[in-house]
């Protein structure tokens, strides 16, 4: 950093966020400029990657960055917005940066040939623009408006597909989720801001900072001047986890995360690899001392039940994407253990580990999809090309492909020499030494994570021997002879590349110990926070037995799935047993959400709409109909009678007028025989009179 200022190094943290907007912008705006999208969103977001290595290696392990300038001001308050770059911000920059170029050069034949694809370069760009931004930002409030930005690009992407039903109804539904979790998140800024009087993530967070020097002290929460009763720091802990809950797709918000599959399978990897769902974990460690003992057992608690609802659920599944969307629920479900029990590092290690393995995972499904929709295609025969059960065998004809996806597997699975044994062992012996000193249901959650692990290794293990184990299942079906053909080159060269980072040599030098990890050693794990009052100390056992127990019985499971899918030529029918049928259905959550909240809210709609239509609009319909007619009556009254009355008396007049008007002639003689007239007729009158 002795040439370059902290100002700098700042500015060039903004370019390498603003230079994917830059993508959508000009395919947005500028007309005509749809061809050459691919060339310019790679351009982008390569230039994006090179700046956040640069960045990576001026500021890992150095002091932390942090530039501000004033934002804007309410009252005496001056909001003030900026850049924070320390190890978990250029590493979360690096990753976000690093998976969405391959990403990007993946898509170039996975998405040849689509009629919408200028749409497609425009909203990948808006989406990583998103998540950069997310990482870099010093400010809680910015930090929100980035996280609904990451929401809103998501629905996108997920609904980029518009012509299916399903794919918009998948988009709706992972908007509305995620809106429902960001309640939590606001209100989490809310609480803070009231006790600290700012949202700045450095001074509020850093060693040191406003949160670290608060204390607790005779059930009250005092800081700077400030008091609240202590259950507000619980509650501002716990409306963090749950926004944090819906964009990592933790229960009860989870329903959304294999919905979202409707999208295409390249968004699917970017958005379950290291961009929309990892936000929810890095919001976790960017606030991590707010969260206090309570909040991080129920942080623990609610992973490992996640982990181990979603992993049963991928037992059952036969779509590939589906199998892997549970996956990633599952997984993150560990990362979410991990923050819960103190293993900070460990749980931002898992997520870069697990970010590289599931991208792999899911653009190897990508490349068999990919084929099998040719061969569905080419064959003209109907079938779900995304059904494990239509597939089998292609190891043969897809070596690549399946040499990659294996080594992905193996990496989820825990197995030694790869990155996931790594980071997936540490937040397990770090989880059983939390649960030492617990009492009650806490010391479960380590017994549940091992045991999901075990259900991960047989979930995936089926998937691959499902996939490419065999003999391909459709051959009697097409009853033609069928050839299905590696990925194209763009397509096998991400799978190769990934590869390398599912291999532990990417993260340590030591394939045993995740100590050695320069991820874990340059990661402050920050609980020793007066506010969460977690130390673990590590036991030699624990690092020893752990490892050697979960990697047995991997191993044996993945036997028993190749003896299983492989070996027998008939593998066991569960589909009667409920258990089975729970699992497939998912653990019933979509129904019961359907037939709680949704009818619930649908009908309540329902019968507001009606309520409104016949009462309210009613009632003032009426009184629209009673207001004409008294209108009527009124119009006519004034029209016949008032009118009538005046216009009569008018007309009256108007003839004696007329009439006396005839006397006037001007001629004496006229007026003398009138006289006469006058004077002989009051005689006779007089007379007649008289005679009576």
């Amino acid at each position: 950093m002795d040439t370059l200022t902290q100002g700098n190094l700042s500015l060039l943290a903004v370019i390498a966020a603003i230079l994917p907007l830059f993508t959508f912008l000009w395919i947005v705006l500028v007309p005509g400029k749809e061809g050459r999208g691919a060339s310019f969103a790679i351009f982008n977001i390569s230039l994006s990657l090179l700046i956040s290595a640069f960045l990576f290696i001026k500021v890992w392990n150095t002091e932390t960055i942090h530039e501000q300038i004033p934002w804007f001001s309410i009252g005496s308050t001056v909001f003030k917005a900026g850049i924070l770059l320390n190890n978990l911000s250029v590493l979360m920059l690096l990753l976000v940066s690093a998976i969405s170029l391959l990403v990007h050069i993946y898509s170039t034949r996975y998405m040849q040939g689509d009629p919408y694809l200028h749409r497609y370069w425009a909203y990948l760009g808006l989406f990583c623009f998103s998540m950069l931004g997310l990482v870099i930002t010093d400010n809680l409030l910015l930090l929100y408006m980035f996280w609904e930005l990451v929401g809103f690009s998501s629905y996108l992407l997920i609904g980029f597909w518009f012509t299916k039903d399903t794919a918009t109804q998948a988009s709706k539904k992972a908007f509305i989720m995620n809106r429902l979790g960001d309640l939590g998140f606001l209100t989490g800024i809310m609480i803070l801001f009231s006790q600290f009087g700012t949202l700045d993530i450095h001074a509020l967070f850093a060693q040191g900072g406003l949160v670290f020097e608060s204390i607790i002290e005779g059930g009250l929460w005092k800081s700077s001047g400030n008091v609240m009763p202590e259950y507000w720091l619980t509650i501002a802990g716990l409306a963090f986890f749950f926004g944090a809950t819906a964009k990592s797709a933790q229960f009860p918000l989870h329903t959304w995360l294999p919905d979202a599959m409707e999208g295409p399978t390249s968004v699917s990897s970017l958005i379950h690899a290291a961009t929309m769902v990892a936000a929810g974990v890095f919001l976790l460690a960017r606030i991590y001392p707010v969260f206090d003992a309570t909040v991080l057992t129920v942080i623990a608690s609610v992973g490992a039940f996640t982990a181990f609802m979603a992993a049963t659920i991928a037992l059952t599944q036969n779509d590939i994407k589906r199998i892997l969307a549970f996956s990633t629920v599952s997984q993150l479900g560990f990362m979410m253990i991990a923050m819960g029990v103190g293993a900070y590092a460990p749980g931002i290690f898992h997520l870069v580990t697990h970010a590289f393995f599931k991208c792999l995972l899911f653009l190897a499904a990508g490349a068999v999809i990919h084929e099998m929709a040719h061969l569905k295609e080419k064959t003209a025969v109907d079938f779900d090309h995304q059904d494990i059960q239509n597939m089998g065998g292609l190891r043969k004809s897809m070596p690549l492909t399946f040499f990659t996806m294996l080594i992905a597997s193996l990496a989820l699975s825990g197995i030694p020499f790869t990155s996931g044994f790594l980071s997936k062992d540490a937040i397990l012996i770090q989880s059983f030494e939390w649960a030492h000193d617990k009492s009650g249901l806490a010391k479960l959650i380590p017994y549940a994570a091992l045991f999901t692990s075990l259900l991960t290794a047989f979930y995936i293990s089926r998937l691959i021997f499902k996939v490419f184990f065999g003999e391909f299942k459709l051959s009697s079906l097409l009853k033609a002879e069928f050839k299905v053909h590696e990925a194209p080159a763009a397509m096998k060269y991400v799978l190769l590349v990934l590869a390398v980072f599912c291999l532990f040599f990417a993260f340590s030098s030591n394939p045993f110990n995740y100590e050695s990890s320069w991820i874990v050693k340059g990661l402050v794990i920050t609980s020793d926070s007066p506010l969460s009052g977690i130390a673990t100390a590590s036991s030699h056992i624990s690092h020893v037995l752990i490892p050697v127990v979960i990697n047995i019985l991997s191993l044996f499971v993945i036997v028993l799935a190749y003896a299983w899918y492989v070996r027998s030529k008939q593998a066991p029918d569960f589909s009667k047993n409920f258990l089975f049928r729970f699992s497939q259905k998912q653990w019933y959550f979509n129904e019961v959400y359907q037939k709680g909240p949704v009818n619930s809210i649908t009908n309540a709609s329902r019968f507001t709409y009606i309520f409104d239509k016949a009462i309210i609009d009613g009632f003032v319909n009426s009184l629209g109909k009673v207001g004409i007619l008294l209108s009527s009556i009124i119009h006519w009254i004034d029209r016949y009678i008032v009118d009538g009355l005046v216009n009569g008396i008018a007309s009256m007049a108007k003839t004696i007028g007329n009439f006396a008007r005839h006397f006037q002639t001007g001629r004496l003689q006229h007026y003398m025989i009138t006289m006469v007239l006058v004077v002989l007729t009051f005689f006779i009158i007089k007379i007649f009179f008289q005679a009576i």
